[in-house]
């Protein structure tokens, strides 16, 4: 498969359905899960796309075989189960790609008002529809890794949180639900997903709470675009991310810190590279996908916002992964989270 087609697929999407999808949350799409040449692939689901991905998992342009060896994810058995208390499995915990568990324990998020949200994030959204729970306690996650462990072969756990109010913003939690699914799984890598925390030490908390990896998620490294994009959680300062990542780093190790750069947000390319050149010298690994119009989010309902130019993701994803090759930080190296699975970015495609 060429770099470009992996990259189109990644930006234009497919019509179709697949039997594990994700709708709503915090993103970065409504997607369709599936393997590509055997790595996994989140599609967004898109009826305006040129590719159609039939019942049987054949990708066709205009009606032309484009000649990929395509796998649907299948659904997983876990979903069928609840807990004591009758919650579904999948409420708590979802499959993405082909062997990645993946929460949001705290589905609510302080910054959640209309002029604080980050304009491409829908992270209450699927909460509003019933389609999980706000608050995951750790034994029913605990429960849920376990029996997707057992019943479906999954390998690594992604635990995000929408940001408290705390001085903590959210990590306190999440080193809670580390604790108990590592006390009923302790060989699952976990990686887990916050803010820059107001006390560098609940990094250290993290990590000695089981945690293998952590992605502190910036989005992007212009101020302007995060000013824009990003009205809550840009009052973050750059230098709280910079000590954050630093501090990370020393804590998890190299290449075990990632962070996303999205691409499409309006930050020059050359700049964006530039950062992603700063990120791989301080030992973070540099996560890059395309922007995607999530349904639901201000990016799509009032900003009218568009996917980017495939040839400007292709061209970004091509020179980050360069660097990151050369630094001998590749997603093989990752112990768990998005840079370990892959699935939201091409950056595996390209080798990195």
């Amino acid at each position: 498969m060429s770099t470009s087609t992996r990259v189109d697929l990644a930006v234009l999407g497919v019509r179709g359905r697949t039997p594990v999808s994700r709708v709503a949350g915090a993103g970065p799409s409504d997607d369709g899960h599936v393997l590509i040449d055997g790595l996994s692939a989140a599609l967004p689901i898109n009826d305006t796309s040129p590719y159609f991905l039939d019942e049987r998992g054949r990708i066709t342009l205009d009606g032309a075989d484009i000649g990929l060896d395509v796998d649907l994810v299948e659904r997983p058995r876990f979903y069928d189960l609840a807990t004591a208390d009758g919650v579904p499995y999948e409420q708590i915990a979802r499959l993405h790609g082909r062997d990645v568990l993946a929460t949001t324990v705290v589905q609510t998020c302080v910054r959640y008002a209309e002029d604080q949200r980050c304009r491409f994030c829908a992270i209450e959204a699927s909460l509003a529809a019933g389609s999980t729970v706000a608050v995951k306690k750790p034994a029913d996650l605990a429960e849920v890794a376990a029996a997707a462990v057992a019943h479906d072969g999954v390998r690594q756990m992604v635990m995000t949180t929408g940001t408290s109010a705390g001085r903590d913003r959210g990590a306190t939690h999440l080193a809670r639900c580390v604790r108990a699914v590592k006390a009923a799984v302790p060989w699952l890598p976990v990686q887990v997903q916050c803010e820059p925390p107001g006390d560098l030490a609940t990094i250290t908390e993290l990590r000695e709470a089981g945690a293998d990896s952590i992605g502190i998620h910036v989005e992007s490294l212009d101020d302007e675009v995060r000013r824009r994009w990003m009205p809550g959680k840009g009052g973050v300062s750059l230098d709280e991310y910079r000590a954050a990542w630093a501090e990370a780093v020393r804590v998890f190790g190299r290449n075990q810190v990632s962070t996303y750069l999205i691409v499409g947000l309006g930050e020059d390319p050359d700049a964006l590279v530039a950062g992603a050149a700063e990120l791989v010298a301080l030992g973070v690994y540099p996560f890059v996908v395309p922007f995607r119009p999530l349904a639901g989010t201000l990016a799509t309902t009032v900003d009218g916002a568009t996917a980017p130019d495939p040839a400007v993701v292709a061209d970004v994803t091509d020179r980050v992964a360069r660097l990151l090759v050369a630094a001998g930080m590749t997603s093989a190296g990752q112990k768990a989270g998005c840079a370990a699975c892959g699935a939201c970015s091409t950056l595996k495609s390209a080798g990195a």
